[in-house]
């Protein structure tokens, strides 16, 4: 499942540079970049590390009831109060 852009969405939200987000979650920024554009998947429990540090649990709560990338940014949107994503 490619989810790359919303755990992007996520970590810009809580106003993180790659660098704050991989020092927070113990990692190379090298491996949050490969994570945001998709050319890695995060083990589960960097992904919940990433919700919890970006404090976006509604995250995890759509993707437990498998909504789709594009679906999951566009139902978020009006609880994350109309953050842009630009793609």
């Amino acid at each position: 499942m490619k989810f790359g852009a919303i755990l992007k969405a996520c970590r810009e939200r809580a106003g993180y540079s790659q660098e704050e987000l991989a020092f927070r979650l113990s990692i190379n920024q090298s491996d949050v970049s490969k994570i945001e554009k998709d050319y890695r998947e995060p083990t589960i429990s960097l992904f919940q590390a990433w919700i919890q540090n970006t404090q976006t649990p509604e995250v995890i709560v759509a993707f437990l009831y498998g909504m789709d990338g594009i679906s999951m940014i566009s139902q978020l949107m009006p609880l994350i109060g109309g953050f842009i994503l630009w793609m």
